[in-house]
């Protein structure tokens, strides 16, 4: 059996997420250590806890969003090894990838958090932009539209049916108009992730990378801007400093999977956001969601 771990990015977040796994070994010293770095509870956040003034207390805010869904997923994913299972790949959603580097042990857990920490903080600076979600469509029309339209691009190229378009809004605006999709929906983001807005914070965020060391990776990793296999640590991090800029290509990661003999996709987070897009595209693979202490079997 060959299987993949994948974990999803923001948008998979809910209320209540990190309760059931504070059963888990070392749950709560991990998430006072985040708490810490943040200056903020963050545990009272993922409940859902009352507003503080002059603090920032709501969970789909990219800076509590980011380090959130990257503790409960570092949880789980300690667990799998404590019990002794390894993936054949691992690949994550834009901030996933962070704990897909981290599940390979590529680096530690505080080194995760600090990057997520910046990483978030960096893009919530980012303002101006806009993105829009894109399902059913003619993808050669598409394409052809992102091309000639300027200050528009596909930040998540998620499946033969649903991208994010990215980009100055006018641009987007021009692209959903003229391509006559199924759905548009504008999302509620303060700026255009993964698009060459964020160039400023992807210049910062690289120099910090670059103070980080990469060790090579216990399994490979599929990265969003390149999802060919690496455990070369030099490659992934270079990889990973053009994630910011550059679009997640996850229907491109998910082909890669399947054609180097997946037959099992374990997506390890809160929600089923990447299983769902899998089990459209793909019906023979086998697909479970592990997003809780029951769901390793405690």
């Amino acid at each position: 059996m060959s299987i993949a771990w994948i974990f999803p990015g923001q948008g998979s977040q809910k209320l209540g997420m990190a309760e059931d796994l504070l059963s888990l070994p070392g749950a709560q010293k991990r998430f006072q250590s985040a708490s810490e770095l943040l200056g903020r509870n963050l545990l009272e956040i993922c409940r859902g806890g009352h507003k503080e003034d002059d603090q920032l207390t709501d969970l789909n805010d990219t800076r509590n969003t980011q380090p959130a869904l990257f503790v409960v997923e570092s949880l789980l994913v300690d667990d799998l090894r404590r019990q002794g299972r390894k993936p054949t790949y691992v690949a994550g959603h834009s901030l996933g990838e962070i704990v897909a580097l981290y599940s390979a042990e590529v680096f530690d857990f505080d080194t995760a958090l600090s990057l997520l920490k910046n990483r978030s903080e960096l893009m919530a600076e980012a303002a101006g932009g806009a993105m829009t979600a894109v399902i059913g469509f003619d993808r050669q029309k598409l394409e052809t539209l992102v091309e000639d339209i300027e200050g528009v691009v596909i930040a998540n190229d998620n499946s033969e049916a649903q991208v994010v378009l990215s980009g100055s809004p006018e641009g987007v605006t021009a692209v959903t108009t003229s391509l006559g999709c199924k759905r548009a929906i504008p999302l509620n983001v303060s700026g255009a992730f993964h698009s060459p807005y964020m160039a400023n914070a992807a210049k910062t965020f690289a120099m910090q990378l670059d103070q980080i060391n990469f060790n090579k990776a216990s399994i490979p990793v599929l990265s969003n801007s390149d999802p060919i296999p690496s455990c070369d640590p030099h490659v992934l991090k270079q990889k990973l400093k053009s994630q910011m800029i550059s679009g997640v290509r996850w229907r491109e990661t998910m082909e890669e999977l399947v054609s180097r003999g997946i037959n099992t996709l374990v997506e390890i987070g809160p929600g089923n956001v990447l299983s769902g897009l899998a089990k459209r595209s793909y019906k023979d693979l086998t697909i479970s969601q592990l997003s809780s202490a029951s769901d390793l079997g405690h």
